[in-house]
């Protein structure tokens, strides 16, 4: 079976179950192939390096790729997937904005005969996609967890996750497993972003205003925390409290430079997706693909950011 380069020394790769295509490509072979992609949202520069690293590969074989933003709403999102469908779309790149309630385009999907590679976040009915790209976001927040005990014996922690994205769930979920039956390491308070910067300052806002003793936050990804930090220092509360993401995008990167925040497990869009645009290709050609590929994150914090670019993703 081909196997998919990833970063090096930086990430590995998990491989559980292969599958062959049964696409027919063999009509209009001199026509350029048409993908799709749709994003919870694109108001996270995450998504853009996702994207564009898939439009670098498919663009570079001569081929269409067509992209859509729902902004967050699962109806609108399902109602992009059926029109790419009606613009000839063979496969399509899934990052869904609910796991569960886009069901019924990926059923639309499955009549149309359309390939469902599904990135970053898992689908509840993976019985509908071909294949799946995400970084282990469980051990994710693990990475998050340990850090955090390592630098303080105890601490009363703000968790602001967002309950509709298993990678965000996922990460939450590892973080909780690492900490529990410690009671020096208790959740004071959780609240949801959605994911978004704004969301997470309105969230981090209400924890102030309640007056909720805390030491430690956790974003469920880096605009979440960055978003926490806005609040925080609009507050003048900063000091003395960690504060984690996951990402390792080039913002949270910068306040790290600058002392503002703890540390961000990082993952790589670039590598998700470049890799997703290969899967895709093999599968059309006939080639057994990944059911699943999972990619290790791994901590960025002040102690160690010399060894990664500050203004570019990994």
């Amino acid at each position: 079976m081909k196997r998919y380069v990833l970063a090096a020394g930086l990430v590995f790769l998990i491989i559980i179950v292969t599958r062959c295509s049964f696409v027919d490509s063999s009509e209009e072979p001199n026509a350029p192939r048409v993908f799709g992609a749709t994003y919870m949202t694109r108001n996270n520069p995450y998504f853009d390096v996702l994207n564009d690293a898939i439009a670098q590969t498919i663009e570079g074989n001569g081929d269409i790729l067509i992209s859509r933003d729902p902004c967050q709403d699962q109806e609108k999102q399902n109602g992009q997937i059926l029109e790419m469908i009606d613009e000839g779309i063979e496969v399509l790149f899934l990052n869904p904005v609910d796991w569960v309630t886009v069901r019924p385009a990926l059923e639309a999907c499955r009549k149309a005969g359309v390939v469902v590679i599904n990135i970053d976040t898992v689908v509840q009915d993976r019985e509908y996609v071909t294949s799946i790209i995400e970084t282990d976001n469980y051990q994710a927040g693990v990475l998050c967890a340990q850090d955090m005990m390592r630098r303080v014996d105890e601490a009363r922690i703000v968790v602001i996750d967002s309950p509709g994205q298993t990678s965000i769930i996922n990460r939450i979920d590892g973080f909780l497993d690492t900490i529990k039956g410690n009671d020096n390491y208790q959740v004071v308070y959780t609240g949801t972003s959605r994911g978004e910067f704004e969301i997470a300052a309105e969230a981090m806002q209400e924890v102030l205003e309640q007056r909720i003793d805390f030491n430690v936050v956790l974003g469920g990804n880096d605009p979440t925390a960055l978003g926490a930090l806005a609040a925080l220092q609009q507050y003048r509360k900063e000091d003395g409290v960690l504060i984690y993401g996951i990402d390792g995008s080039p913002d949270f990167k910068g306040m790290l430079k600058l002392g503002y925040v703890t540390g961000t497990s990082a993952q790589s869009p670039e590598t998700i997706g470049r890799v997703a645009a290969d899967i895709a290709y093999d599968y059309l050609n006939g080639e057994e693909v990944p059911e699943y590929l999972s990619i290790e994150p791994y901590m960025i914090t002040g102690e160690n950011l010399d060894e990664y670019e500050v203004n570019g993703w990994q």
